[in-house]
C-alpha cells in the first residue's frame, strides 16, 4: 500500500485538479477546509487507507489544483474527479468548506454520495451571528483586501484555537501546519483576481431531503457558529447525528487525530452493518 506522498492529476477544461488517491476498498473522500489543501489530513490518510479507497484532493485555488478562470462550482469539480476515477458511491469526509463541498454535492450528485462526515459546517450557506466569529472573519478577509498576507495568516490562524483559547493552549505543529497552509494557498492567488466560485442557493431547504446517514464530528472548543451550523445540519437531515471531540477548536482531526479517527471509524462500521 502506497502511503508516500504521491500526487496524482486530472486535467479538466480548466486546469488539473491534484489528489492523493491511497488504498483499496470502499472510497473514503477526505475535503479540507478553506485555505488548506489535502495535507491537513495527513494524520488521516495512512490510517484509512489500510481499509478503505482514500482519495483526498486539493480543492481548485487551493493546494496543488489550479486557479479557476472561470465560474465553477466545487461540488462539480469533485463529482467530475470521482467520476473519471470510476468511484462511488463514497463516503465524504469535510471539514469546514470541505463538508460543505460534501453537502453541495450529496445535493447535486446524490449518486456519488453514501454518506457524508461533516466537520465545523452545516451546508455551503453560513449563518455567521457570533460576534467573536465575525470579528475573526472580518479581520482575515480585511487582511486580504490590504493584500497583508502576514496579517491574514495571523488573523486565519485563529481559528485554530477558537473563541476560549489562545496560540500557547494549542500544539505548536497543527499551529505551523495550518499557517504553512494557508500561506500556500493564498499566495497562489491576487488581489484583483476575479472570485469564480458560483455558490448553491437554497442548501438548508434542500438538505431535508438528504437521504443518507450524516454525522458532525465537531471540535469541543470551535466557535459556537460552527458548531451550531454543524447541529443544525443533523438535525435537519433525517439521518443525522453529532459527537464532539473535546478540547479541539475548528481542526479535531489535526488536533486529536485518534479521538477523531475512532469517532469516524465507529461511523464507518456502522454503515457496512
Amino acid at each position: 500500500m502506497d502511503t508516500v506522498e504521491t500526487l496524482k492529476s486530472f486535467e479538466t477544461d480548466d486546469g488539473r485538479l491534484v489528489y492523493r488517491d491511497v488504498g483499496a476498498g470502499a472510497p473514503l473522500v477526505l475535503l479540507h477546509g478553506g485555505f488548506l489543501d489535502h495535507r491537513m489530513w495527513e494524520d488521516q490518510i495512512p490510517v484509512f487507507a489500510r481499509t478503505h479507497r482514500v482519495i483526498a484532493p486539493d480543492a481548485r485555488g487551493h493546494g496543488a489544483s489550479s486557479n479557476a478562470t472561470r465560474p465553477f462550482r466545487h461540488t462539480d469539480d469533485l463529482a467530475a474527479l470521482l467520476r473519471h476515477l470510476d468511484t462511488g458511491p463514497a463516503t465524504l469526509v469535510g471539514l469546514s468548506m470541505g463538508g460543505a463541498i460534501a453537502v453541495d454535492t450529496a445535493l447535486e450528485h446524490p449518486d456519488l454520495v453514501g454518506a457524508l462526515v461533516v466537520s465545523g459546517v452545516g451546508t455551503s450557506e453560513p449563518d455567521f451571528r457570533d460576534p467573536w466569529t465575525q470579528a475573526a472573519n472580518s479581520a482575515y478577509w480585511q487582511a486580504l483586501g490590504a493584500g497583508d498576507i502576514d496579517t491574514f495568516v495571523d488573523a486565519f490562524a485563529r481559528f485554530t484555537y477558537g473563541p476560549q483559547r489562545t496560540v500557547e493552549d494549542v500544539d505548536p505543529e497543527v499551529d505551523r501546519r495550518v499557517r504553512e497552509m494557508a500561506r500556500s494557498t493564498i499566495t497562489k492567488h491576487t488581489r484583483d483576481e476575479p472570485d469564480h466560485w458560483v455558490r448553491l442557493t437554497d442548501t438548508w431547504a434542500r438538505a431535508a431531503k438528504i437521504e443518507v446517514p450524516v454525522l458532525a464530528v465537531n471540535g469541543g472548543v470551535d466557535s459556537p457558529d460552527h458548531i451550531r451550523m454543524a447541529e443544525r445540519l443533523v438535525r435537519t437531515v433525517p439521518h443525522g447525528r453529532a459527537t464532539p471531540v473535546e478540547g479541539t477548536a475548528h481542526y479535531p482531526n489535526m488536533e486529536r487525530p485518534d479521538a477523531f479517527d475512532a469517532i469516524v471509524r465507529e461511523f464507518l462500521d456502522s454503515l457496512a452493518d
